[in-house]
């Protein structure tokens, strides 16, 4: 019958602080890993090949990121 308000685990602030902690590694070891591909010759070096492969890792780290920056403002 009542609403309950439950609260949160963590506190907005904490969870900013975590967020950025794993935002940086993510990006981090994300580029370590395509850094070691892009350099290691697995990738093959005609135009549009590499430009794909460019184009597709350059912008896969953007969905794990927004679900972090998604989880960090959710308000308390």
């Amino acid at each position: 019958m009542f609403m309950e308000s439950r609260k949160p685990l963590l506190h907005i602030r904490i969870r900013k602080l975590l967020g950025l902690i794993g935002l940086l590694l993510l990006l981090f070891v994300y580029a370590l890993i395509v850094m070691t591909v892009a350099v290691s010759g697995r990738v093959p070096q005609d135009g549009v090949t590499e430009f794909l492969f460019y184009l597709i890792t350059g912008l896969a780290w953007t969905p794990p990121a927004a679900a972090i920056i998604w989880w960090m403002q959710i308000p308390d």
